[in-house]
C-alpha cells in the first residue's frame, strides 16, 4: 500500500513515516501543498494523510484537488485546528477523517485500516433503497426524492445510508460515530447534530413527508411517519 503524507512538521514526519514503514506501508512525503498536489497527480496512492496549514497550498484547498481528480483516494485530515467548525470544515471540503493533533499513533493506524477497508470493500452491484419517496441508489452514490436529485458531500451520504441501512432503528450519536466516521475521534464533538441538520435541509425539505426523527435523549432514526 502507497501512502502520501504531505506534512511540514519534521517531527510529525518522522514518527508517522516510521510508524507506517513499520507496519509494511510505502510512505511518501511531501514537504508543503504545492509538492503534495504535484505527487498526487503523477502517482498513485491508496490513501493520503494532509495537514490543513501548509506552505504553498493549504490543506483544505489540496483536498478539494485531490478529490476532484481522484475521489476514490480516501484522505485523512491530520491538524492541531479541533474545533466542531474546524472539524466539519475539513469534512465539507472532502476529507474522509479527521485527527487532531496531538495523536496517539494507534489510532492513526486503525483510521487508515477502517478507510482502506471501506474504500476497497465497496461492492459493485446495484442496490435501491426506497423509503417513502426517497431513493438511494448505493452503487451510483445518488439520492433522489420526489423524482428530484439531492446534492450531498460525501459525509452527507454515508450519514444518509447508514441511517436508510438501519431503516426504525434509533442509532445514537456514538453507533453514528463509529459507523459514519469509523471511530469515535471526539465523544464531546457535535458534529452529528451538525451533520444531521444539514441532511434534514436537504432531504426534509424536499419531500412534505418528514423522514428524519430525532428520538429526544436517545439519538436519530429514518423511518416514514
Amino acid at each position: 500500500m502507497n501512502l502520501l503524507l504531505v506534512e511540514d512538521e519534521p517531527n510529525v514526519v518522522s514518527v508517522i513515516s516510521r510508524g507506517l514503514t513499520e507496519e509494511g506501508f510505502s510512505v511518501s512525503v511531501a514537504p508543503d501543498g504545492l509538492i503534495g498536489e504535484k505527487m498526487v497527480k503523477t502517482n498513485h496512492f491508496d490513501l493520503i494523510i494532509l495537514d490543513i496549514i501548509l506552505p504553498g497550498i493549504n490543506g483544505l484547498e489540496l483536498c478539494k484537488i485531490i478529490k476532484k481528480e481522484k475521489p476514490t483516494t480516501p484522505i485523512i485530515m491530520l491538524t492541531a485546528l479541533g474545533t466542531t467548525e474546524n472539524v466539519v470544515n475539513g469534512l465539507d471540503n472532502g476529507a474522509d477523517d479527521y485527527l487532531i493533533k496531538p495523536f496517539k499513533f494507534a489510532e492513526l493506524f486503525a483510521r487508515i485500516r477502517m478507510l482502506l477497508r471501506r474504500y476497497n470493500g465497496a461492492s459493485a452491484n446495484d442496490h435501491i433503497i426506497n423509503i417513502a419517496d426517497l431513493q438511494i441508489n448505493l452503487s451510483a452514490k445518488t439520492v433522489k426524492r420526489a423524482s428530484s436529485e439531492i446534492i450531498l458531500t460525501a459525509t452527507e451520504y454515508r450519514l444518509l445510508e447508514f441511517m436508510a441501512k438501519n431503516k426504525s432503528k434509533i442509532l445514537s450519536r456514538i453507533d453514528i460515530l463509529e459507523n459514519v466516521w469509523d471511530i469515535d475521534f471526539n465523544l464531546g464533538t457535535n458534529v452529528v447534530d451538525v451533520y444531521v441538520n444539514y441532511l434534514r435541509k436537504k432531504v426534509d425539505r424536499i419531500g412534505s413527508q418528514k423522514l428524519i426523527h430525532t428520538a429526544i435523549g436517545l439519538g436519530y432514526v429514518l423511518k416514514e411517519a
